[in-house]
């Protein structure tokens, strides 16, 4: 029987994001990530004090430490724009946490020295004790390498059960979506057949009032796996020529039924803050009726489609690899598969 556990506020911080994208080399981008990083923590502390001694968990938005390539090489950017696994970066990062003793979730770009001509983005939740206990390498990317790109080689190292982490903490039990994934059903469909009850989605993404594909796709997340989504997104960009307020707004707090809890509007933000309750939503994946979505699962109808390769694995396994590598793989993708054609073709 699973414990108890007591609400608590979590909280998707929207700040932010000052790109690194000028600086002439690493030794530069380092510098401004770690005073985004005194920033950064300077405002989740505030945020706890104003919010309340319960605020236990902590969204930051996608790349919040370094913005994302815009023109640069693969191997420019994993030179000046990545981080690695470990070290004084992660170590300045993980002081957040221990400093607010709260579980804080970002996303950022990672050198791996088993692929050292690739990086990855990847995702982490850190406990309030400064463990790095969930890193999560986004599996769909357009113009980034993924480890389904390397998918023989990185199970070989990482494990078949990388692919779609969770952590199981006190708090319940956590998951990270990267940004554009939110709108691949598949991702947090497995996380949550893994027993993911809340979804820590690290986005950056367009700010209108109008309905957006990822906000409409966070309730439908939410509904069909009767959990949870944490969404933080980016307050704006400093930093590009392409206007800052472009991604802006919609930090925001989904419950199991899909219901908006809260949400930020525009500028950086501490609004999308809630109370969690985990025994609830157990309580709700745990009744029967037609709502029990995940409960109603015929999972063998599905298997013989998903068996079907679309865009390939292992594309990246023996070359070098460069931008232009992915739209070509696209289009090979597009000419090939049947569903994207008319079917009387």
């Amino acid at each position: 029987m699973q414990a108890s556990i007591t609400p608590y506020k979590a909280l998707a911080l929207q700040v932010v994001t000052e790109a690194v994208n000028s600086c002439p080399d690493y030794a530069s981008a380092k510098i401004k990530m770690m005073q985004t990083i005194e920033r950064v923590g300077k405002q989740v502390s505030a945020s706890k004090a104003f919010i309340g001694s319960d605020l236990q968990l902590v969204v930051l938005p996608e790349y919040f430490l370094t913005g994302f390539p815009m023109g640069e090489t693969i191997e420019q950017w994993r030179s000046k724009g990545c981080i690695d696994m470990e070290g004084d970066i992660y170590d300045a990062i993980k002081s957040i946490a221990i400093a607010s003793g709260v579980y804080l979730s970002g996303n950022v770009y990672e050198r791996d020295p088993h692929f050292p001509e690739l990086y990855f983005q990847a995702s982490f939740i850190i406990n309030p004790e400064g463990e790095l206990i969930l890193r999560y390498r986004r599996l769909n990317s357009m113009y980034a390498a993924t480890p389904h790109d390397v998918l023989n080689k990185y199970t070989a190292i990482y494990g078949a059960e990388s692919l779609f982490p969770v952590a199981k903490t006190p708090i319940g039990n956590l998951a990270c979506i990267a940004s554009e994934e939110i709108l691949y059903p598949e991702i947090a469909r497995c996380m949550a057949l893994n027993g993911a009850e809340v979804f820590l989605h690290a986005t950056s993404e367009i700010g209108s009032p109008m309905a957006t594909p990822k906000n409409t796709a966070k309730l439908a997340r939410a509904i069909e796996n009767m959990a949870y989504i944490v969404s933080a997104n980016s307050a704006g960009m400093t930093g590009y020529a392409i206007p800052a307020a472009s991604t802006d707004a919609h930090s925001q707090i989904v419950n199991y039924e899909g219901l908006k809890l809260c949400e930020a509007g525009y500028g950086e933000s501490m609004v999308a803050n809630a109370t969690l309750h985990i025994n609830a939503l157990r309580h709700h994946r745990n009744r029967p009726g037609m709502a029990n979505y995940l409960s109603r699962l015929r999972m063998e109808l599905f298997a013989p489609f998903y068996a079907n390769t679309v865009y390939p694995a292992n594309t990246l396994a023996d070359k070098t690899p460069n931008r232009a590598h992915f739209i070509d793989t696209q289009l090979g993708v597009i000419q090939e598969a049947k569903f994207l054609k008319d079917i009387d073709s």
